[in-house]
């Protein structure tokens, strides 16, 4: 079952992460994790742009490497780009000096890729442990969610999906989807109609 909305003593028990942003600006943060993968990552930059939405990847390294094109396309369109280690590791299953050793190869692999050395950081599966936490706050800020889309759930029906994200949708909600292949039909079904809903709620879409 996938818990859609972070609740708030999650929030106050890791006040070192970030969540959400200021509840008193019309603005929303769309953030996409895992990719680039083709087929998925081209689609979602398509319909933002038909939307002229903004939104930050949190792209893995590996990826990158292997699909620098598309890391240059998010970049190219004025979005931002983020790190999600190199390769998809779990950081409270990860010896500390391995983690960190993946997570700066990620950044070398953007950097070599866009030019641009990510500031943000998201721990793939949000899972982290503190010391982890607190070590890479003073390089990156960490990113995690306010709003779980679960669409990488093979159990929730894409409708589903679309009614409990614009449910919990508010002022200063940090979004997350996926493009990966898992994710794609279900973001092929929501995507669109997603970003429909906050254009015609009066949100803005803006970078972290």
């Amino acid at each position: 079952m996938v818990v859609h909305h972070v609740p708030k003593i999650v929030k106050w028990l890791f006040p070192k992460l970030t969540w959400n942003r200021s509840r008193q600006d019309h603005y929303i943060y769309l953030t996409f994790d895992d990719g680039p993968v083709p087929g998925v990552t081209d689609f979602v930059l398509d319909e933002l742009g038909k939307h002229h939405v903004k939104a930050t990847f949190f792209c893995v390294g590996d990826n990158v490497r292997k699909h620098p094109d598309l890391a240059k396309r998010i970049v190219e369109e004025g979005h931002q780009i983020g790190n999600h280690t190199y390769n998809h590791l779990n950081g409270s299953k990860t010896e500390d000096a391995r983690y960190f050793d993946n997570i700066a190869k990620c950044s070398d692999t953007i950097y070599e890729v866009t030019k641009i050395r990510p500031s943000l950081f998201r721990p793939p599966y949000g899972r982290i442990k503190g010391k982890q936490a607190t070590f890479l706050s003073k390089d990156f800020e960490v990113v995690m969610w306010d709003v779980l889309s679960g669409d990488f759930d093979q159990n929730q029906p894409p409708k589903t999906c679309l009614l409990k994200t614009k449910r919990h949708t508010q002022n200063g909600a940090i979004i997350l989807f996926h493009d990966q292949q898992k994710t794609a039909a279900v973001i092929r079904e929501v995507l669109p109609a997603y970003l429909r809903f906050i254009q015609e709620s009066g949100f803005q879409a803006a970078l972290l």
